[in-house]
């Protein structure tokens, strides 16, 4: 078996192969909490060195993936109902609603455009006055800081057709709620840079094991071999294998806007359901640029696709080939359920390279 490295192997990395396929013991339960460690490592082809005994466990990493119906059918209320310019990352485009999808809306003449920042859509509001803008806010600790720049701008600029219909989402509770379905963490690296480690010393001290995680052949191989050698010592640990990215503190100025423009609130996540303070909102000196109370939207209970085991998957309950639709009536060109649709989905990974 090989690695798609690019190049040649270096010994590290072989010795880091051996590890991991050679291991032969207790039953390793490793989730990839982030969503491109999931397609990364399918698209590198580790999963194929992996010992039968090491089990990888795709877990609640993908924003997209997390966010619930619900938020789907406030975006297209927005759209149809309030006569809103939807901008929008392209995978929440697709994402199935209760009844509808922004694709299906934008096709009757909603308007939904596609922006690759929260920065763009800025700026898109910017220049179109006459326009009511909405930015779909949906990410980790990772994007929430961008977000928190564009509405500094607009503040700034004084641009008030501009506000956030936020999704945004913070790892610590996901990393409680997942520590029964696994043994170790590969902590997201992207979430690491900026929040530091602290939140998983957190865990370290509710006996939670992980290894921060870059996202090259080297980096995965070193993360997972650094995983089955410290799992073998009994104890729990953690490991910060991506020294070059990662510091203890991470970023305070990234951090620092955020808290400037949002805090904590209760977030509900697809399959696991609401999770107190795992969410952010914006404060409330920044009403004017929260879509929800600025259009002043309902509650809405959102309604899964029916035989959609999305959350399952998520909640690290079962594998996507576990689910009935996989392949079948859900693909990448039909997806039924928001892991499908997401580049980062689990879903959509297996069905990319599961074959291989």
């Amino acid at each position: 078996m090989t690695v798609n490295t690019g190049g040649r192997m270096t010994g590290a990395m072989e010795k880091a192969r051996d590890i991991i396929s050679s291991y032969r013991g207790p039953k390793i339960r490793i989730m990839e909490v982030c969503g491109t460690h999931t397609h990364e490592i399918f698209r590198l082809g580790i999963r194929s060195l992996l010992s039968e005994d090491i089990s990888l466990i795709s877990g609640p990493g993908c924003p997209v993936c997390v966010t619930p119906v619900s938020y789907i059918d406030e975006a297209v209320m927005l759209a149809i109902d309030k006569g809103c310019t939807i901008l929008t990352f392209g995978d929440l485009v697709r994402v199935p609603g209760s009844d509808s999808s922004l694709q299906a809306e934008r096709g009757r003449g909603a308007k939904v455009r596609v922006v690759y920042s929260p920065l763009d859509a800025e700026v898109y509001a910017r220049e179109h006055p006459d326009e009511e803008c909405v930015f779909l806010s949906v990410g980790f600790e990772t994007t929430t800081p961008s977000s928190c720049i564009a509405l500094e701008n607009a503040v700034s600029d004084g641009i008030g057709n501009f506000s956030l219909l936020c999704a945004n989402k913070t790892m610590p509770a996901a990393y409680r709620a997942m520590m029964n379905t696994t043994d170790a963490y590969l902590y997201p690296g992207h979430v690491c840079a900026v929040m530091g480690l602290n939140d998983c010393r957190q865990m370290l001290e509710l006996g939670m094991s992980g290894v921060v995680a870059g996202f090259t052949a080297p980096e995965l191989l070193t993360a997972l071999a650094v995983i089955v050698r410290k799992f073998q010592e009994g104890e729990p640990f953690l490991v910060n294998a991506y020294p070059r990215v990662v510091h203890e503190n991470g970023s305070p100025e990234a951090r620092a806007i955020v808290d400037r423009y949002m805090q904590p609130c209760s977030s509900r996540w697809r399959g696991i359901g609401d999770m107190e303070d795992s969410g952010m909102r914006l404060r409330d000196e920044y009403a004017a640029y929260d879509a929800r109370r600025k259009y002043d939207l309902p509650h809405i209970e959102g309604r899964e696709s029916r035989g959609c085991r999305c959350g399952h998957v998520l909640q690290g309950e079962c594998t996507p080939r576990d689910c009935p639709l996989f392949g079948r009536a859900c693909t990448p060109d039909h997806p039924v359920g928001a892991c499908m649709v997401s580049s980062e989905g689990a879903c959509s990974a297996f069905y990319l390279y599961g074959k291989q």
